[in-house]
């Protein structure tokens, strides 16, 4: 699957509700990543949440359920909320870019990481979710999503954990919790990640 330079944005409704957005959000060509994806997975929970967490893109399984973080980086991302003290159900969470870009590999669907042009793409949608919710705090889970909000030349290793200061909201970054699956000690980034969140929790005071 490859992506033309085009933007979300003609698709955007301007001034639409977060239900009238998710709707909108289904009949997205703003990139191709739209023709190998079962359907658009769109960011859940609170309206008026502090807190927006933003992951980078769906995985097979929240393409296939058509909700977020709900595969075994959202279980793990569950469990370090819970022992962080955030409920989930006060944040909202979303990602930079709303469909599952993968290649095929026999029956199984291997994650790739999008392109800064499908990045960019979809970024007029996570715009539009900052617009409608005005979160006071948005956690940046992993590299793309702080880079889609934050610039290219962002590193998130030299700014993990830090409170940055943005015009209309505060921002932390983080690493995303499928890197924490992936760590060779899958214990002691697990542990990071949750000191990562107890931040936010203490930010949100």
């Amino acid at each position: 699957m490859t992506s033309t330079a085009r933007s979300a944005a003609e698709f955007v409704p301007a001034g639409a509700d977060l239900a009238a957005l998710r709707s909108a959000a289904c009949g997205c060509r703003g990139c191709d990543l739209y023709q190998g994806a079962i359907q658009t997975v769109f960011g859940e929970g609170s309206p008026d949440a502090r807190v927006m967490m933003v992951g980078e893109q769906p995985g097979d399984q929240e393409d296939r359920k058509g909700h977020p973080f709900v595969g075994p980086a959202g279980r793990l991302l569950d469990k370090a909320l819970a022992e962080a003290n955030i409920d989930r159900g006060q944040v909202y969470v979303t990602n930079a870019v709303k469909h599952f870009k993968f290649t095929e590999r026999g029956k199984r669907r291997i994650h790739q990481t999008p392109k800064r042009t499908e990045v960019l793409a979809c970024l007029p949608w996570l715009e539009a979710e900052l617009s409608r919710v005005k979160p006071d705090l948005v956690v940046c889970l992993g590299a793309v999503a702080a880079k889609a909000l934050m610039g290219s030349s962002f590193k998130l290793t030299e700014h993990r954990g830090e409170v940055l200061l943005r015009e209309d909201y505060r921002l932390i970054v983080t690493v995303h919790p499928s890197a924490v699956l992936r760590a060779p000690d899958r214990d002691a980034a697990y542990r990071e990640f949750v000191d990562d969140l107890v931040s936010v929790r203490e930010a949100m005071k």
